[in-house]
């Protein structure tokens, strides 16, 4: 009874902001643990493709929100005594958006640039809990534990020379565990969607759509619970350094992009056609004719080996002549010489495709698309005459664009392109 009273008597001589607040605590810590925090809802898809913007912030709202309700983002659990005396807020979770790309071409388009640029605006205004930031090759590891992938892709039918509608993907990456947390999915209308590449991706001599840009399409539209993809996923650095040279690139920094293709090819994950490309059209802007050949000699080699080359030589309008522009065509002779050099030394039989954009009959087209084909035989059987046995014009027409729009201009430049499959000889 007496030890009670001198508990009591002690109690009353504080201060009577310090007993309240004693007394709070004991009072707190006869309960179990602090109530949990609202969940919030998933925002209403709409009904019908919207504009690209309204496209982007549906996408990057309902990703985000669905991360919310994951275990793997609740703060730790705290019992009431321990909220009450910690008062600071909780870590933010980190997370890391890859650039995004085209769905079907794998290229960083207008379009791509700005769905990251809204998406990292969007999520900074409305998720101040999480930190959402650039894939950046600095970052030692990933501080990251959560990619974001993302990617535009066409869709549907062309409307004339316009296509009508797209789908933005958003997925969530646990990067320790390698699965797919989230998966936004969204259909827009053309109103803001501009498919003109990037000024990298305009001058690249081949189509990149390699492995690991595979990888980055299938995870960016995986949906939640599947597996990401393991090449994408081990290769992220690489894919940082890609993405900082090619922007290094577009605002003319030819050194600096030059540094981070070099960085990237030097690692055993960076032999990637977007690397090679890369070092080309660095070591190009800056003179070094000799290493821009090396370089597109590496891509021919990849490209062979992979069965993934296609070179975009332009040609005339209607003709099969090349397109009679220095800026474009003054490389074709090196390039004509260093496939035929590689193609001689793989000892392959290779298949010649010709491709031509959806402008005009689907007849004159495969007549157009086949002349050119042929015309590109000739050209490499007499720089190399024993490929002659080996060489096979196809013509394609425009069944197998890649965009599709026939525009005849920069944003469908990759219809207008030259294959080479490797096939079975004779």
């Amino acid at each position: 009874m007496n030890i009670g009273l001198n508990r009591f008597w002690r109690a009353a001589s504080l201060p009577s902001s310090r007993l309240c607040f004693l007394l709070c605590v004991s009072l707190l810590a006869t309960s179990c643990a602090a109530p949990p925090a609202a969940v919030a809802e998933r925002p209403a898809a709409p009904s019908a493709a919207v504009a690209f913007d309204a496209a982007i912030d549906y996408a990057v709202d309902d990703l985000l929100v669905q991360a919310q309700r994951l275990p793997e983002f609740q703060p730790p659990v705290k019992n009431a005594v321990e909220a009450a005396l910690n008062r600071e807020a909780p870590p933010r979770k980190k997370i890391v958006v890859d650039a995004s790309l085209d769905g079907v071409s794998g290229q960083q388009t207008m379009a791509t640039r700005f769905l990251d640029t809204r998406l990292l605006g969007r999520a900074a205004a409305r998720f101040p809990q999480f930190e959402v930031t650039t894939l950046n090759s600095r970052q030692a590891a990933l501080a990251g534990r959560f990619l974001l992938a993302a990617t535009v892709t066409p869709i549907g039918e062309t409307s004339g020379k316009t296509q009508t509608r797209f789908r933005v993907n958003l997925s969530l990456t646990d990067l320790q565990t390698g699965y797919v947390l989230a998966q936004s999915a969204v259909q827009t209308t053309e109103v803001g969607v501009d498919m003109t590449p990037t000024k990298f991706y305009q001058d690249s001599p081949s189509i990149t759509r390699d492995r690991v840009v595979e990888g980055h399409v299938r995870t960016a539209q995986a949906k939640a619970g599947s597996e990401a993809d393991g090449i994408y996923v081990s290769s992220l650095t690489v894919s940082a350094l890609i993405s900082e040279g090619s922007q290094f690139y577009d605002a003319g920094q030819f050194e600096q992009s030059l540094l981070a293709y070099e960085a990237a090819a030097a690692r055993p994950d960076g032999k990637q056609l977007r690397v090679f490309n890369g070092l080309y059209l660095s070591n190009m802007q800056l003179g070094r004719s000799d290493a821009a050949e090396s370089a597109f000699a590496r891509i021919v080699s990849l490209g062979l080996a992979t069965n993934s080359l296609a070179v975009k030589f332009l040609f005339k309008p209607g003709s099969t002549e090349f397109l009679a522009d220095p800026k474009i065509s003054t490389s074709y002779p090196m390039w004509l010489n260093v496939l035929a050099k590689e193609m001689g030394n793989a000892h392959q039989c290779v298949s010649v495709i010709g491709h031509s954009s959806r402008t005009g009959t689907e007849n004159v087209n495969d007549r157009l698309s086949l002349a050119r084909a042929s015309a590109m035989q000739r050209r490499l059987e007499s720089i190399l005459p024993s490929l002659s046995s080996r060489l096979q014009p196809l013509g394609m027409g425009y069944r197998e664009n890649l965009i599709g729009t026939g525009t005849d201009d920069l944003r469908d430049s990759l219809d207008r392109r030259v294959e080479f499959r490797v096939r079975n000889c004779p």
